[in-house]
């Protein structure tokens, strides 16, 4: 990959998960730099001529209203961010923070931030070296920024804190001395500009985002595997009933489980089927396209804030002008990401009743009871429906929102927040469950089909992933342990190996 320019603009979801998941290099460009520098010298201005400022002469929070001698503006960057590095827990994935450090780096790069331009250059340093500090999961409230952990990122600016560097937790001098990286230190604003936005829970909200696509295709490809050994009527995915409609998830939705069935006689109406089906059956193009529509605005949202200025206060050099605000609230990333989260859910609970169908004699077309060779004797797939159930129920829980959770800080000052933070965690929580509910939909609807293969032709994509997932669990001849089989499928549906040789096959599924 090229290294990626940073702009302060065009930032995506995508380039975000290049630089924090595969390690693409970064460099600032030119004109952030001037920018930057530009804004710095209106600050250093400003402070000269003892201008008030919040958090750069004044305490922050409750304490806005404290002005510091110039001897304490020395010293307050330092127990800010001592102060504010309060967090709990374990250490966040190395690309969370990666993500994160990204994200604040695009917003010095508008030049509003009054950072000292070393600043932002020894946090490009450290994600081109590979030192990402040691960040814990919990701690922000969402609001004031994702001050705990962006201030744990913070302390490596004084050579404190700890951060993983080639594999090793080390104390953060070491890490910064053993990679080469000089230690800035924090003068006047440069630790509030480090810490006060919501790039943590932003940055983790696209790599979900960017993960849930991906698993929302595999839930089209598991849709059409049962479809296809349930003998569904295919005429409710036509694309014309779609577009009649309007809703672009839903066309997007019926043509990937066109292009996964294409080429099989279930398509081309030579295997009976009923006039209508369930709806579990019937309307999966509406349901995950609803679901893909509400990803495409929680994506639109999430971009506007990898592309803003998170920060507080604001200056704009061009005008002389420093203005302190709330730019740093997390709630415009936070609602459409709880959206985001419960959709993944609700396509889990569609999966979860089309594996119901394949399971149950009385809905299955023919099919064994349970999918069994030898039923009664042996149980078959009866209690994966228990595994996928009881993962539901949980994302059902994690589904509430928390964006309503708020709970009043700092002396009623900061009375009201996002809890952005905890919608993050969730929807990862969620998604992990996902993960394994379709896992077992896709082990169900394999098994399904191999009671089918000798009586009709299956589409090409459809196919492809029965070949794939045969070649890591085999067919339940007779009754085994299914954890191996659920963690191995779960796992397969992680790594996207089934997506990928879909796509091969019958072509993108966007």
């Amino acid at each position: 990959m090229d290294t990626y320019i940073i702009k302060g603009s065009g930032l995506t979801i995508e380039d975000m998960v290049n630089v924090a998941r595969y390690n693409q290099l970064v460099e600032l460009s030119d004109a952030a730099l001037e920018r930057i520098k530009v804004c710095r010298a209106m600050l250093e201005k400003k402070i000269n001529n003892h201008e008030i400022m919040y958090g750069v002469n004044t305490g922050i929070g409750e304490f806005s209203e404290v002005v510091l001698s110039d001897e304490q503006v020395k010293e307050f960057q330092k127990y800010l961010i001592y102060n504010h590095a309060a967090g709990i827990g374990d250490a966040m994935p190395v690309e969370w923070v990666r993500a994160a450090m990204l994200g604040r780096i695009n917003v010095h790069a508008h030049g509003n931030s009054g950072v000292r331009p070393v600043i932002t250059k020894t946090l490009i340093e450290m994600l081109n070296k590979g030192v990402t500090p040691y960040v814990c999961r919990k701690g922000s409230v969402g609001a004031s920024g994702d001050l705990a952990p962006m201030s744990q990122i913070a302390l490596l600016m004084m050579g404190e804190g700890k951060a993983f560097y080639k594999g090793e937790l080390l104390d953060g001098r070491i890490a910064m001395d053993r990679a080469g990286i000089s230690i800035p230190g924090l003068k006047a604003r440069d630790g509030l500009a480090i810490i006060n936005g919501s790039n943590v829970l932003t940055a983790m909200s696209a790599i979900f985002l960017y993960d849930a696509n991906k698993w929302l295709k595999q839930a089209e490809i598991a849709a059409a595997m049962s479809l296809e050994a349930l003998k569904a009527n295919m005429k409710p995915y036509t694309a014309l009933l779609h577009e009649a409609r309007g809703f672009a998830g839903a066309v997007r939705s019926a043509n990937a489980i066109n292009k996964c069935v294409s080429g099989g006689d279930l398509k081309e109406g030579k295997v009976a089927c009923k006039v209508q089906d369930a709806y579990s059956m019937r309307s999966t193009p509406q349901v995950i396209g609803a679901a893909h529509d509400a990803l495409r605005w929680a994506k639109s949202q999430v971009e506007i804030e990898l592309n803003g200025v998170g920060d507080n206060p604001v200056f704009f050099p061009e005008l002389n002008l420093a203005l302190s605000g709330a730019n740093f609230q997390g709630t415009p990333v936070s609602v459409p990401m709880e959206m985001a989260g419960q959709v993944i859910t609700m396509v889990s609970i569609i999966s979860e009743r089309r594996m119901n169908r394949l399971n149950n004699p009385a809905l299955s077309v023919g099919l064994p009871p349970f999918l069994s060779k030898n039923p009664g004797l042996m149980s078959g797939m009866m209690l994966s429906q228990y595994t996928a159930d009881m993962q539901i129920v949980e994302q059902k829980i994690l589904s509430t929102p928390a964006s309503i959770q708020s709970i009043p800080a700092a002396a009623d000052q900061e009375d009201f927040v996002s809890m952005g933070m905890n919608t993050a965690i969730k929807n990862f929580q969620i998604l992990d469950n996902a993960y394994g509910i379709l896992g077992i939909e896709f082990m169900v609807a394999a098994q399904a089909l191999d009671f089918r293969k000798n009586e009709y032709r299956f589409g090409k994509g459809v196919q492809k992933a029965y070949n794939i997932i045969r070649k890591h669990i085999d067919f339940l001849e007779v009754d085994r342990p299914l954890y191996n089989d659920h963690n191995t499928m779960k796992e397969l549906v992680k790594s996207c190996e089934i997506l990928k040789g879909v796509e091969k096959e019958v072509g993108s599924l966007e």
